[in-house]
């Protein structure tokens, strides 16, 4: 089953995603950032290359972007708890199709780029009904089993406007977390993190002069083509080191 664009309906939600690779034991679901879609060159050039490694790779629309594409108006993402709400339900109909034999997955990756990672991370943080205000549904614990990492893409660690930096999903989560930070990313770079009470189980791999999209300066000595292949190997790496 490749690069297969698909679109059903649980508990009255509709769900947009692109499924790609052969059918494998593990599974990447991976998430958008605020402002592209899943068919932005960044999460393509990603998925593609993960799902020549040998992992099946589901990218998704959250609803607001659903909604952008079909009237082509830009709405801002919606509030977290809805956001979550809609990452679950993706995660149910993933379940379902475990339990129809249409996929075969044993292991679950939790993969975003910028706020899909931040969302990413804090579906698997301990208090996160409480933390995020959002209802978990029934089959949570039985997904949650499936689940053995997080890749966050370009963590928005500082918020756009400014402000303390949001650390509590990625020092709180209870599976091994990955980030992929660009070494210039204003929302948090190299010079940044130090200064940060960061959990040093915390995975962070940096990516070469990378800036939010991990695009580097032309007087870098490296090419943002270079930098999503290195991204594509390290999250190989984390990901062959996590699953059964």
């Amino acid at each position: 089953m490749t690069d297969k664009l698909c679109s059903s309906e649980i508990n009255g939600q509709a769900i947009e995603y692109i499924l790609q690779g052969e059918q494998s034991k593990t599974l990447v679901v991976f998430a958008h950032g605020a402002g592209a879609n899943m068919h932005h060159e960044f999460m393509e050039a990603v998925a593609t290359g993960l799902s020549q490694t040998g992992v099946q790779v589901l990218r998704f629309n959250f609803l607001y972007m659903q909604a952008n594409m079909q009237d082509g108006k830009r709405r801002p993402p919606d509030r977290a708890p809805k956001l979550l709400n809609h990452f679950q339900q993706v995660l149910q109909q993933v379940l379902a199709q475990n339990k129809q034999q249409t996929l075969a997955v044993e292991n679950i990756i939790l993969m975003g780029k910028s706020m899909g990672g931040r969302m990413s991370a804090i579906l698997m943080t301990p208090e996160l009904a409480e933390m995020a205000k959002v209802e978990l549904v029934p089959e949570f614990s039985e997904i949650a089993k499936l689940i053995k990492g997080v890749i966050c893409l370009g963590y928005p660690f500082v918020p756009l406007k400014g402000g303390e930096p949001r650390l509590a999903p990625v020092n709180d989560c209870t599976v091994p977390l990955l980030v992929m930070q660009g070494e210039r990313d204003k929302f948090g770079g190299k010079e940044e993190l130090p200064q940060w009470p960061l959990n040093k189980s915390i995975e962070i791999q940096w990516i070469k002069d990378g800036d939010h999209s991990f695009k580097p300066r032309k007087s870098s000595g490296t090419t943002l083509e270079d930098n999503l292949q290195t991204c594509i190997q390290q999250c190989q790496h984390f990901i062959n080191a996590h699953i059964n």
